[in-house]
């Protein structure tokens, strides 16, 4: 069973192996969180639901994962999907707002301005891997809100 469960985490952490792209996966786990959204077009309520599974499922999976391969490590890419999808939550789909969620989100990502990096620091395993991508995405969410407000 355990094998079971190591592989399923695997292949969530990874976002259907995507973690396993060499160069940059981080940055293709947020496209393909990018092509979902533009696809599917979620309405609030489904992806109010569908971020709560994919961080339940994310934070699960990890937690498994980061045994496996060590502390965060470039394979898990489910924190960066649901991090992104917190970046466009309650946009409009259009190709402006999903694009410049993209690129913010990968600014609060990759360099992780305070309090982004202290919650990396402070909160451990897979619920840790999450929450820093979570901060990323609100606080690109709240930039594109203010944006939408003025603009």
């Amino acid at each position: 069973m355990k094998g079971l469960l190591d592989r399923l985490s695997i292949i969530i952490a990874s976002v259907f192996f995507i973690g396993y792209i060499p160069i940059a996966s981080g940055t293709f786990g947020s496209l393909a969180a990018l092509i979902f959204m533009w696809v599917l077009k979620p309405d609030r309520p489904l992806l109010g639901v569908l971020v709560a599974a994919v961080f339940c499922l994310g934070t699960a999976a990890a937690h498994v994962v980061e045994g496996i391969f060590g502390k965060d490590s470039g394979r898990i890419v489910i924190d960066e999907f649901a991090g992104f999808m917190i970046s466009v939550f309650s946009l409009p789909y259009t190709p402006g707002y999903l694009i410049a969620g993209f690129f913010l989100f990968r600014f609060f990502d990759i360099l992780k301005p305070p309090p982004i990096r202290n919650i990396e620091k402070a909160v451990k395993g897979g619920l840790g891997v999450m929450l820093d991508d979570v901060a990323a995405g609100l606080a690109t969410n709240l930039l594109l809100q203010v944006w939408r407000l003025v603009a």
